[in-house]
C-alpha cells in the first residue's frame, strides 16, 4: 500500500512549524521593535524642509549663536522658530539671489511664515520646559546632539520617557557651566566643575525630578 505522505513531508511540516513561530514572534515583537527603530524614533533622520537650513554652517561655520534664532530658549517653555525676517536679516546682503532661497524671499514678500517641520515632538500630555533646563546648566548638544555638525538637522535623541528618567535619575553627566550653555563644542574637562559640584551649585535634587506632575501636568 502506498504512503500518503512522502519522505518530504516530515521536513514541509518542520519548515510551516518554523515559519508559524517566528511570525508570531514577529507579530508579537514587531511593533515593540519597530517604535525602537531610528526610522520611527527620527534619531539622525533628515525630513525634507521648505529651506535645506545647515546648521553645520551656520553653527558650526559661522558661529551663530543658538539665541539669535530661538529667542525664547531662556524664557520659555518653547524655544521658537525664527521669523522670516530673521533670516533676512543677513541673507538681504548675502546670497539674496540664491534660488534655495526663494522661499524665504517669498515669503517675506506675502507675509506668509515658511512651514518647518518639525522634528522634536512631544506628546500632548508631555510638559517641557526649555527655559529651566538653559537656568540648570544642561547644554543644547545634550537633547539635540551635534547640531554644529549636522548639514540637514535631525533628532538628537530618542525623546522617550526612559531616556528622559535615565538623566533626571543622575542628571550630574548633562551639566555644564551656565556660560557654556549654548557652546556646541564644550567638553569636560579635568580644570572644569565636576557634575556633582554643579549639581551642588544649581541645587538639583534628583529625587524632586521623579515626581509625576514635573513632566505631566
Amino acid at each position: 500500500m502506498a504512503a500518503v505522505f512522502g519522505p518530504s513531508a516530515n521536513l514541509a511540516m518542520k519548515l510551516v512549524l518554523i515559519v508559524g513561530a517566528l511570525g508570531l514572534l514577529l507579530l508579537y515583537f514587531g511593533p515593540w521593535i519597530f517604535t525602537r527603530i531610528d526610522y520611527s524614533t527620527g534619531v539622525q533622520w533628515a525630513y525634507p524642509q521648505p529651506v535645506p537650513f545647515s546648521h553645520r554652517h551656520h553653527v558650526g561655520g559661522d558661529g551663530i549663536d543658538c539665541r539669535y534664532c530661538h529667542t525664547t530658549v531662556e524664557v520659555a517653555a518653547s524655544a521658537g522658530f525664527p521669523p522670516t525676517h530673521v533670516c533676512m536679516t543677513c541673507h538681504s546682503q548675502i546670497w539674496s539671489n540664491a534660488r534655495m532661497l526663494e522661499p524665504v524671499r517669498l515669503s517675506l514678500a506675502e507675509g506668509k511664515p515658511l512651514h518647518w517641520r518639525r522634528l522634536n515632538r512631544l506628546p500632548d500630555y508631555v510638559f517641557f520646559d526649555h527655559s529651566i533646563h538653559v537656568a540648570k546648566g544642561v547644554g543644547c548638544t545634550t537633547c539635540h546632539g551635534d547640531v554644529n555638525e549636522m548639514p540637514l538637522v535631525w533628532r538628537g535623541a530618542t525623546l522617550s520617557m526612559s531616556w528622559c528618567i535615565d538623566c533626571h535619575r543622575n542628571p550630574a553627566p548633562a551639566l555644564r557651566p551656565k556660560n557654556e550653555v549654548f557652546n556646541p563644542n564644550w567638553h569636560r574637562t579635568a580644570k572644569t566643575p565636576s557634575g556633582q559640584a554643579l549639581m551642588a551649585e544649581y541645587k538639583i535634587d534628583p529625587a524632586r525630578l521623579f515626581d509625576c506632575s514635573v513632566c505631566h501636568r
